[in-house]
């Protein structure tokens, strides 16, 4: 796998998201796709995502879900500072990898800043294969604790 065409510039791992595994066929991101588009009131196909730098940063349930046209702002900002991700930044952390507390149960959002220091400090390939699911493992399923 690509992990860098994976992974968004702000350290998502799209790898991992059900929007673009139910674009690979798997079944049980087919069926979250599903559950979400009803919930949501959203077609399934704007549900359905290939990963943020396929998508340019703009992926089609942006728009609806979050309200706003056009590529997230912080794709745009390392597209044109030509960086491949946000910890490159001499800004970072900047605004553009804000929390979104109101959120943070449905989104993996909060994860970003976590993942970006982990990607430096572990080099992409390795985060990627042994840390990005046991983090957002982490982060939808179990408590915060201090282990």
């Amino acid at each position: 796998m690509d992990y860098l065409q994976m992974t968004a510039p702000c350290g998502l791992d799209c790898f991992n998201c059900h929007f673009y595994l139910a674009t690979q066929g798997d079944e049980s991101a087919l069926q979250m796709t599903a559950m979400y588009s009803a919930l949501m009131g959203i077609p399934e196909d704007l549900m359905r995502c290939g990963g943020c730098r396929a998508e340019q940063g703009d992926p089609p349930m942006h728009g609806v879900t979050f309200d706003r046209e056009g590529p997230c702002p912080a794709y745009g900002c390392t597209a044109d500072k030509g960086i491949d991700f946000c910890y490159e930044c001499e800004d970072f952390p900047c605004d553009y990898l804000h929390p979104w507390a109101d959120r943070a149960d449905k989104l993996p959002h909060n994860t970003k800043v976590f993942n970006l220091c982990l990607i430096k400090k572990m080099g992409l390939e390795k985060w990627a294969q042994e840390k990005a699911s046991q983090v957002r493992q982490t982060y939808f399923h179990k408590w915060w604790t201090l282990e």
